[in-house]
């Protein structure tokens, strides 16, 4: 009986190393101003917890002032404590500054919105800025008056 050979299928030629290219990557989604917002919202809430927690730590942990020496909680002592409590709150307003010039058109818009004589009348952008940088200004005059006062008022022991 004669034998049958099965045809072969056709081979793809052989490339060489430098012809191999690899299969492309999808590429990485940019971050959006919305991914943005929210990873500064998270960071803000995490820094704003352990603001609280140092709060709560300094004011009902620790004995009051000078009675709080030598007392140390996880090795800190009632100073080292209160630095912690004023840097998370430098981290917090700095955070806060930066949340408020992600949203500074927003705040402009409705303060306008809000001072503007005529309800119907949409106010122009400049306007909406010179109203927020004004509130902002305000705001700014309130914190600084109430820390002059502050410095002014003090008194040391009788």
């Amino acid at each position: 009986m004669p034998q049958t050979v099965a045809p072969t299928p056709p081979t793809k030629p052989e490339t060489g190393p430098t012809d191999a290219a690899p299969a492309p990557r999808p590429a990485a989604r940019p971050l959006s101003w919305n991914d943005i917002n929210l990873l500064l919202d998270a960071a803000l809430l995490l820094v704003f917890l352990g603001l609280c927690f140092a709060a709560v730590v300094v004011r009902f942990v620790f004995p009051p002032g000078p009675a709080a020496k030598g007392w140390t909680l996880w090795g800190l002592d009632f100073d080292a404590w209160g630095g912690i409590e004023f840097a998370l709150l430098a981290v917090f307003t700095f955070g806060v500054l930066v949340h408020l010039m992600f949203h500074w058109s927003w705040v402009c818009n409705m303060v306008a919105s809000r001072l503007s004589r005529s309800r119907r009348a949409r106010v122009d952008s400049g306007m909406q800025t010179i109203y927020g940088v004004g509130l902002l200004i305000v705001l700014l005059n309130i914190v600084g008056g109430a820390l002059a006062a502050a410095v002014l008022s003090i008194q040391g022991p009788q």
